[in-house]
């Protein structure tokens, strides 16, 4: 090539950039990538961003789909649903350049969020060297969200990659989700993909994108504070505290991957919140629910674990968010693990994560994946009945019967009358039901049970899962 033509060349590739139209390749975010797994019975949805106008065509062998950038370029298109089962996939991604995902596999695809038990790493779990070295399932493929907040929401953040689960990947990697997905990795023998985006110390409402605010009537004015935010973003501080701020940076760029739900181990900094975590939960679910546009997807979460929280704390504050906890079972394919026999009083993060990733994985494979034989849940209080000095309290989900953990008679209850302070009680299981009286209350009225940010109940069923702390009224 002449020098007059090499100089001709750089003209023309200068002008077309200065124009506006020199070629964009074709860009996928960053959780779309070799190593992923992707849902499957259910259409996969594959976006990103090219030239506007561009034709971007994705396909998974035979299956193909094909769509084009808009004036944004962005782009997006839904593949036909896909069973696990065989090898993996390869991705291909065409425009005017072409990319290539490899050791793609379908299977069941969750998303684990919340505070720090939840970022709790499997290296600081019980058992840490021995879970480890058995952490050889390369069909369990991990995703790891980092840190980034955000005063509007980010289409594109700098996250790691997908990784296949080992020894040398998995030590930093959520305990909670881990063990959760190992078991249903067990159990349904498919594929597994787990995103972890969790940060310790964070409260609900940074995870909660505006739709969720707007969806609970309380909450509105939330709502309002972050569009107003967002519509003057200029000297805004992003920070891990601020509404809607860790969903726009940790969750609004992985909307819409295929999911097929959500674990969440979250509370710990809304305890002031009291019965009101509630509604807050609601709208943290609502919203989540609203922007991935999955419908009702299951959404399972972990009921904090008693711990002495200090003077500074009301007595029965925590009690308060339990059965906030508890009254989220109302809405629909949420489900709820009781941690009060794997706490330790003086340590607000329980090592022992492994009963609590398999009590979230017996809800979902109960109610997710429709295993009729499998005990999914402990004793949750169902009615009272006065009978003369005594109250029989019914339970749902007995589990083959109740029992006393350690043989002993059961703890933690107590008693009150119409008027009165409660007082403990004695209490016996009498066939799926407890009886419960003092001889200090002649006209009982209402009666709690592991009402202590201390208890430690021994009631369960026989299943072995702990019954939830209730009170029959306020």
């Amino acid at each position: 090539m002449s020098r007059m033509s090499w100089c001709a060349g750089l003209v023309v590739a200068g002008l077309l950039a200065s124009s506006g139209i020199a070629r964009a390749d074709v860009k996928l975010p960053k959780v779309l990538a070799s190593n992923m797994v992707l849902q499957q019975k259910q259409a996969i949805p594959i976006w990103g961003t090219a030239d506007a106008g561009e034709e971007v065509t994705v396909s998974i062998g035979d299956n193909k789909a094909t769509a084009k950038a808009g004036t944004d370029g962005k782009w997006s298109v839904k593949l036909k649903e896909l069973t696990a089962g065989g090898g993996p996939v390869e991705v291909v991604v065409k425009g005017k350049n072409e990319i290539k995902l490899t050791n793609v596999l379908i299977g069941e695809v969750w998303v684990a969020s919340g505070q720090s038990n939840m970022e709790w790493p499997v290296s600081a779990s019980v058992n840490p060297k021995e879970e480890i070295e058995a952490a050889k399932f390369p069909n369990i493929r991990l995703f790891h969200v980092k840190k980034t907040p955000a005063v509007t929401p980010q289409e594109v953040v700098l996250d790691r990659d997908w990784s296949e689960c080992s020894p040398s990947t998995i030590g930093n990697f959520s305990a909670v989700a881990y063990f959760f997905g190992r078991h249903l990795h067990k159990e349904l023998n498919v594929p597994i993909g787990l995103i972890n985006t969790s940060w310790g110390g964070t409260a609900i409402e940074p995870w909660t994108p505006i739709a969720g605010f707007e969806s609970v009537e309380s909450l509105k004015p939330i709502a309002e504070q972050v569009k107003a935010q967002q519509a003057k973003p200029e000297g805004a501080k992003a920070g891990p505290g601020g509404p809607s701020q860790l969903y726009n940076g940790m969750v609004h760029h992985l909307v819409p991957f295929g999911i097929r739900g959500a674990i969440w181990y979250q509370g710990e900094s809304n305890r002031s919140q009291g019965v009101g975590y509630e509604q807050r939960m609601h709208a943290l679910i609502n919203g989540w629910r609203s922007v991935w546009g999955q419908g009702d997807f299951p959404f399972l979460f972990v009921q904090l674990a008693p711990y002495k929280y200090g003077p500074s704390d009301p007595q029965f504050l925590l009690p308060q968010i339990w059965e906030a906890q508890t009254k989220v079972l109302a809405m629909k394919n949420t489900g709820m693990a009781v941690t009060t026999d794997i706490t330790n009083l003086t340590d607000i993060h329980p090592k022992n994560k492994q009963d609590v990733g398999k009590r979230l994985a017996l809800w979902a494979l109960a109610k997710t994946y429709g295993k009729s034989d499998v005990v999914y849940s402990g004793p949750l209080y169902k009615s009272m009945k006065v009978d003369g000095n005594k109250v029989r309290i019914e339970f749902d989900h007995v589990g083959g019967g109740l029992k006393a953990r350690d043989g002993k008679p059961l703890s933690w209850f107590t008693i009150a009358g119409k008027e009165g302070d409660f007082v403990e009680a004695t209490a016996t299981i009498d066939g799926n039901s407890v009886v419960v009286s003092s001889e200090k209350i002649a006209e009982p009225a209402a009666v709690r049970f592991g009402w202590d940010q201390l208890a430690e109940p021994n009631l369960m069923n026989a299943a072995g899962l702990p019954a939830g702390p209730f009170r029959t009224s306020r």
